[in-house]
């Protein structure tokens, strides 16, 4: 796989360590494609640390789009960036269409691991494309989740991405996490996606950066590590982990955006 894809496998073990552990989420996928992949990884990407942080930011995604699927029953579910993530698994969609994104050797990778049903399709495709969205039903409300995504794109990629988006679907829900300037700057010296040879990302400080460009509105600020969970954790670890990854210092360098809008345009097919 090319350098950015291998990004996959931090998030795959950070998820079936704390699954294992028995915190934030179960995971059983996540516990035995590790246990096959057995990708080396090594450093700050092994970090229990890190692992806590990667298992508490996809239960926040999980939490997020449970609600959205009751508020939106009609709705079409598109994960773009799925990597090997089993969220189709640990979130129940019950009818809704649900459509897995990633690029085709990583779809490749992960057709190893599940299988399309009447419900579930699996596309191949990059992000920064159009074509794959003629794939997914138009005219209809859309809730997206891009999680480790948005930090891989150029801004004006994030921004036709999020206004094919919001033209496709009649309304669309989004929460995407995003890398900080100051974050994207520093990723180049220092940090754990550096393990697979990854220091070029790209950062925002301000939602405003895409939403005035795609149509779609900001909604809200969500908080990484909620309290909850950080209570999950051993008590002798919870302060440690408040202090890195919580509160003002984590803020100068990760955040988490929900954005939304309606459209009147027709699908695009490009």
């Amino acid at each position: 796989m090319e350098n950015v894809n291998r990004t996959l496998y931090i998030p795959l073990y950070g998820k079936a360590q704390v699954s294992r552990k028995g915190l934030f989420l179960r995971d059983e996928m996540a516990e035995t494609i590790w246990e096959a992949e057995a990708f080396p990884l090594k450093g700050k990407a092994k970090s229990k640390w890190l692992c806590y942080n990667m298992g508490m930011r996809s239960a926040v995604f999980d939490r997020w789009l449970e609600e959205k699927l009751t508020q939106l029953p009609d709705a079409v579910v598109l994960h773009i960036g799925c990597g090997l993530d089993s969220r189709m698994r640990r979130v129940d969609a019950g009818d809704h269409l649900w459509f897995d994104l990633d690029f085709p050797e990583v779809m490749a990778e992960r057709k190893k691991y599940f299988r399309e049903t009447e419900t579930y399709r699996m596309l191949s495709g990059d992000a920064r494309e159009g074509d794959w969205l003629s794939e997914i039903p138009g005219g209809v409300p859309g809730i997206v989740v891009m999680e480790g995504v948005s930090m891989y794109l150029r801004l004006p990629e994030l921004q036709q991405l999020l206004k094919r988006l919001h033209t496709h679907f009649s309304q669309t829900s989004l929460l995407m996490d995003v890398y900080t300037v100051f974050a994207a700057k520093a990723t180049k010296y220092k940090n754990p996606i550096n393990e697979v040879g990854v220091t070029q990302v790209y950062g925002l400080d301000s939602p405003e950066e895409v939403t005035a460009a795609s149509g779609l509105r900001f909604v809200t600020e969500h908080d990484l590590t909620p309290e909850d969970l950080i209570r999950q954790l051993p008590k002798r670890e919870q302060g440690f982990f408040r202090v890195m990854f919580g509160g003002s210092m984590a803020k100068k360098i990760y955040r988490l955006y929900e954005l939304e809008g309606k459209s009147q345009n027709l699908p695009e097919n490009n």
